[in-house]
């Protein structure tokens, strides 16, 4: 089984933090890996590495679930196990309404439609809470991340095989922004200015820049941001595009990297109340 340990997974959990439910399951489901781990909601830091198992294929609500129950299980089994009533926050690659999936991204396409939070929590037979997965990885970022202790308006821009965003405005996460589908030059912005975009055209980092320039004016724009994350597996080379941007609001790289989704995931269900309660 594959692990990695970010930075966050290393820091010593504080002392003195009090809450009826202090560790939380978080699980980020990718197309290709199932990412999960419990987490210390006193800092963020992981009780184990980042655990993953294969995404099934094909990636319908069963198979899914069944994977999440083996996750369960198997962090329940550890040393520093998570409570055992906790809720599991759960980060999915789709548009969600009200616990309902409205898109599918890598997944199979069953999911559209799908009350998620009801289902999962059926399969587990505990509270499962559901987010967006760029979601997840904004609010990890700006309560445990590059962006903590950041006012005002906060941006995250994922940039991987696409374009995913977050948008959080003191404190409070605007879900289910698409802001890699915003049209650029004719054609979603993240043809042009993904990750895979850089790959697939050949782009040197200066080309890159220019193309990432040109998006994230546009969003500026938009949305006025105090502070812009950029995440995704391209940000381990921030060096070399970062500093070539000319943008009003300050613009840093993600820190969480893999755990992102994993601990923004936990901390939402930890804010959220249980479904028979909201």
């Amino acid at each position: 089984m594959a692990r990695s340990s970010p930075r966050s997974a290393l820091r010593p959990a504080s002392t003195g933090w009090s809450t009826l439910h202090r560790h939380h399951i978080g699980v980020d489901v990718g197309g290709t890996r199932i990412k999960y781990s419990a987490v210390d909601m006193a800092d963020g830091s992981l009780t184990t590495p980042v655990l993953q198992r294969p995404t099934p294929g094909p990636a319908t609500p069963e198979a899914v679930a069944a994977q999440l129950e083996l996750v369960v299980a198997e962090l329940s089994g550890t040393a520093s196990a998570p409570d055992p009533e906790a809720s599991v926050g759960v980060a999915l690659p789709t548009i969600l309404r009200q616990g309902v999936a409205c898109s599918a991204a890598n997944i199979d396409d069953a999911w559209i439609g799908l009350d998620v939070r009801r289902f999962l929590t059926g399969a587990l037979g505990r509270t499962v809470q559901v987010i967006n997965d760029a979601d997840a990885a904004g609010l990890a970022e700006v309560r445990y991340g590059a962006g903590r202790g950041s006012a005002g308006t906060v941006l995250l821009i994922t940039l991987g095989t696409g374009i995913g965003s977050a948008l959080i405005v003191d404190g409070k996460l605007v879900p289910n922004l698409e802001l890699g589908h915003l049209e650029l030059r004719g054609v979603d912005a993240e043809v042009r200015a993904s990750a895979l975009a850089r790959e697939r055209e050949g782009l040197d980092w200066p080309v890159y820049a220019e193309r990432l320039q040109e998006y994230l004016a546009h969003l500026e724009f938009l949305f006025s941001p105090d502070l812009i994350i950029v995440g995704g597996a391209i940000s381990a080379q921030h060096e070399l595009f970062l500093p070539l941007l000319r943008l009003d609001a300050r613009v840093v790289p993600a820190e969480l990297r893999d755990a992102a989704g994993i601990i923004g995931a936990a901390r939402h269900a930890y804010l959220a109340l249980p479904p028979a309660e909201a």
